[in-house]
């Protein structure tokens, strides 16, 4: 390993930048906000969101935490929406390729040691040897009932989430359920509520005790957050209405939608027009499917 590390330095010196983009000292001070974030669960670190070669809103947060963290012996996966191959996964994928010489890409959620993603979490569960990046654009879920970042960190650190339950009450009134279908108010080991970024609930219960460790980057907002292994993770919900995931139950026939593609009942489904103007379901995460049909193969 320290051979391999040797040779990739040399690489990146020799290509005139860092080995991982980033120079040292940038990566020192997101490895400390980092640990911070992973010592106070759900806590908002403030870090200095560096330039990049991609713009703002393409994951520049998420992508810092990767190649601080990324070394010569890791397999890293991109994932977009649950798929390698959009155009965002394929670029960022690229770009790691060829600012970290000798690290490992992978489509394979089992492979990889370190996985960065947009807006879902792989179906497979994870392990305590994997690490979860997600992209973040709006990191606050107070944002929506409290402009002013000021009281927001006030509001955090009384634990006062009382404004945000009306929210939620609001939403029962008028629409006799909860209408939030993403970025779901999550709360972190009893204290600080978390936005768990633009994943969908069908993802939210994946963050409780979980093995593997989640990272949270916003890169315009420079806030980074954590929920550690095995945390407790929980939504908002009221005691008399349980939290429910996406159900993908077809109203006319009472049966679950299967995946198209590998007749999966069991994960999250996206749906669309097909050549025939017919409605499908298939599953999101491409892996999983793959997965599903080589076993049954």
């Amino acid at each position: 390993m320290i051979n391999a590390a040797v040779q990739a330095q040399a690489i990146t010196r020799s290509a005139g930048y860092a080995f991982g983009f980033l120079d040292t000292r940038a990566k020192k001070e997101l490895r400390r906000s980092m640990l911070k974030a992973v010592c106070i669960p759900g806590y908002q670190v403030p870090y200095s969101s560096r330039e990049m070669p991609i713009g703002r809103g393409f994951g520049t947060g998420g992508l810092q935490l990767t190649l601080a963290l990324v070394g010569p012996a890791d397999c890293v996966k991109i994932i977009d929406q649950g798929t390698d191959d959009s155009v965002n996964a394929v670029n960022l994928r690229g770009f790691i390729n060829l600012t970290c010489p000798g690290v490992q890409t992978t489509t394979k959620t089992a492979e990889a040691t370190l996985i960065q993603t947009r807006h879902r979490i792989p179906e497979a569960g994870l392990r305590e040897d994997q690490i979860l990046v997600l992209q973040v654009p709006y990191p606050d879920p107070l944002v929506v009932v409290e402009p002013s970042e000021e009281r927001r960190k006030t509001m955090h650190g009384e634990g006062d989430y009382a404004r945000l339950w009306i929210k939620l009450y609001e939403d029962m009134v008028h629409f006799d359920e909860i209408t939030i279908s993403h970025r779901y108010p999550t709360r972190i080991a009893s204290h600080y509520v978390i936005d768990p970024s633009p994943v969908p609930r069908w993802d939210v219960p994946k963050l409780h005790r979980a093995p593997c460790l989640y990272l949270f980057g916003a890169g315009r907002e420079k806030k980074i957050y954590a929920v550690p292994p095995y945390t407790d993770a929980v939504p908002l919900t009221f005691d008399d209405i349980p939290f429910r995931v996406e159900s993908f139950v077809d109203k006319q026939t009472g049966k679950r939608h299967a995946c198209a593609r590998c007749g999966a009942t069991d994960s999250f489904l996206d749906e669309f027009i097909n050549d025939s103007a017919m409605r499908v379901y298939q599953c999101s995460d491409a892996d999983y499917c793959n997965d599903q049909l080589e076993q049954q193969a």
